[in-house]
């Protein structure tokens, strides 16, 4: 088995395809202003935005993307005007992590993990 996609919801897809454009992810299906997916740089896996009437309460969706250069491309990312919440730190659980939230509030960690994203010293 193979995670293939990842849906988040929207009030409006067509601004988040333009904010995960800007992330780097590639247009592969535009159904605006219903539904659009995009592919990841690296990688199979696919991900898709939904519009919703209402976004969910709570904490809602906390999607990670995994990349080596995490510091050059939260960098490159500012650049390009995009804002942190939190921005790249080591983290007790041995990830380097930012953390930024999508135009429809999706919660978002930009990491590496490396070895110990799967491999951690505590792993059973």
């Amino acid at each position: 088995m193979i995670l293939s996609q990842v849906t988040v919801p929207a009030l409006d897809v067509a601004k988040s395809v333009a904010f995960y454009q800007q992330l780097g992810l590639r247009l592969l299906v535009d159904a605006c202003p219903r539904y659009a997916r995009l592919e990841c740089p690296d990688g199979d896996a696919t991900f898709s935005i939904h519009a919703v009437p209402k976004l969910p309460e709570g904490p809602g969706v906390t999607v990670y993307f995994e990349e080596e250069q995490l510091d050059e491309w939260v960098t490159e990312l500012q650049q390009r005007g995009i804002s942190f919440e939190q921005l790249p730190i080591d983290q007790s659980w041995l990830w380097r992590e930012a953390r930024l939230r999508d135009p429809a509030g999706n919660q978002l960690v930009l990491f590496y993990g490396g070895d110990n994203r799967k491999n951690p010293p505590w792993r059973v």
